[in-house]
């Protein structure tokens, strides 16, 4: 058993990190949001997600293991100086808004347990900074690691919650969707917050800085997709708990509404749970949304990119990480409800992500780029699709917001 468990942590990696990250403070609250104001409905969305963001996960892992770079610096290679400025300017303009809301996210579980923000906040980021720019790749990745196991806190409270089970069977396997455009904003954060760019940024360069090749690509591609799985799995079980406790519809109006809401049947400890859920997703995130961005423009630029080095030996990836959490953390500070800051960021994700994945798919679709590794034919078509369905919602969801 021992060896079994050794085993199993060995394998597990960025894959799982990546995913976990994507069930940050935003997704968090659009994931409860969804679930009180739409009940069971939106599970079966979640299932169309889940399987696009393993399909997208498992191409950028196959693109750092097969050809040791990260996205910034295949997409430099690969398309014009212009193309690749454009593709890094939506990933940074994503990731800016992201970085606040994850320090957004630790403020609102910190105010829970009824720790100011002014105290929190400051401190997670020094924390954040040490732990990246003070430590090794390996170091880092074993407490990112150890932050993912805050989730098993959510699978628990949707048990203890007691939902109707058959109605949430029956609305993950069958299309409950509604025809307005709450929900089709919603669904749209449900993407944006599942399928993130930082997160297929973050998953190929850390395979690369891990140093996991082809020969490892086994192991590789296990962590990358039961990382993918579990993570909407409990994406789903956030939506179960809130909609079984939750019965009047209605949107969320802070974190702490959230909470308590899970108070008759979890109990006392309900805004603890949510807290601590909250607290570690959003500090998990808080460290992977700047690095995906460090990694990005680093990569593209040429410049040292990877965690094991020190701040002399790689300035602009450190710096940039650096003022990504400054900057996040900072923001974070302004007074003002958050809940409208997160779920803004999700939809905004949502209306980028499309146009990241394409770069992704054409990576991966190049013989020039994987040689055999490349995607096959109907590995290519299921690719696409998933693909063209992210971008018809996110299209759609833009013409509603102005219509």
């Amino acid at each position: 058993m021992r060896r079994r468990l050794l085993l199993i942590f060995a394998v597990l990696g960025p894959g799982l990190i990546a995913a976990n990250a994507g069930n940050d403070a935003g997704g968090i609250v659009t994931y409860a949001s969804a679930g009180a104001q739409f009940g069971y409905r939106t599970l079966f969305v979640m299932l169309v997600v889940t399987v696009g963001l393993v399909v997208v996960q498992e191409m950028c892992a196959r693109l750092g293991a097969f050809t040791g770079q990260g996205l910034g610096a295949l997409i430099r290679e690969q398309f014009s100086l212009r193309v690749t400025a454009f593709a890094l300017v939506l990933l940074l303009v994503a990731n800016t808004g992201l970085v606040v809301s994850e320090f957004a996210g630790i403020a609102a579980a910190m105010e829970l347990l009824h720790v100011s923000r002014y105290i929190s906040v400051p401190l997670a980021a020094l924390a954040i900074w040490a732990l990246v720019t003070l430590g090794s790749y390996r170091y880092a990745e074993r407490l990112f690691l150890l932050l993912s196991v805050v989730f098993i806190a959510y699978p628990v409270a949707a048990l203890l919650a007691h939902p109707d089970w058959g109605t949430a069977g029956s609305s993950l396997v069958l299309p409950h969707v509604l025809g307005t455009r709450s929900f089709l904003l919603l669904s749209v954060a449900l993407i944006g917050t599942t399928i993130t760019p930082y997160m297929q940024f973050y998953v190929a360069a850390a395979v690369a800085d891990r140093g996991a090749g082809p020969s490892e690509y086994a192991a590789t591609r296990l962590d990358t997709v039961s990382g993918a799985i579990f993570a909407d799995l409990i994406s789903m079980f956030i939506i179960i708990a809130t909609a079984a406790a939750i019965h009047v519809r209605a949107p969320l109006q802070s974190a702490a509404q959230a909470a308590h809401a899970l108070r008759p049947v979890v109990g006392r400890a309900a805004t603890e749970l949510f807290a601590v859920g909250l607290l570690g997703a959003s500090s998990l995130a808080a460290a992977v949304v700047p690095l995906s961005t460090s990694y990005a423009i680093g990569e593209a630029i040429g410049t040292e990119s990877s965690v094991s080095r020190r701040f002399g030996e790689a300035r602009l990836f450190m710096g940039l990480f650096t003022f990504e959490v400054a900057l996040g953390a900072g923001v974070a500070l302004v007074p003002g409800n958050l809940i409208s800051l997160l779920v803004n960021a999700q939809i905004l994700n949502g209306i980028i992500t499309p146009i990241l994945l394409g770069f992704i798919l054409v990576l991966a679709n190049r013989r020039s780029v994987l040689g055999d590794a490349a995607n096959g034919r109907a590995f290519r078509i299921v690719a696409t699709v998933s693909v063209v369905v992210v971008a018809i919602m996110a299209a759609g969801a833009l013409i509603t917001t102005f219509i």
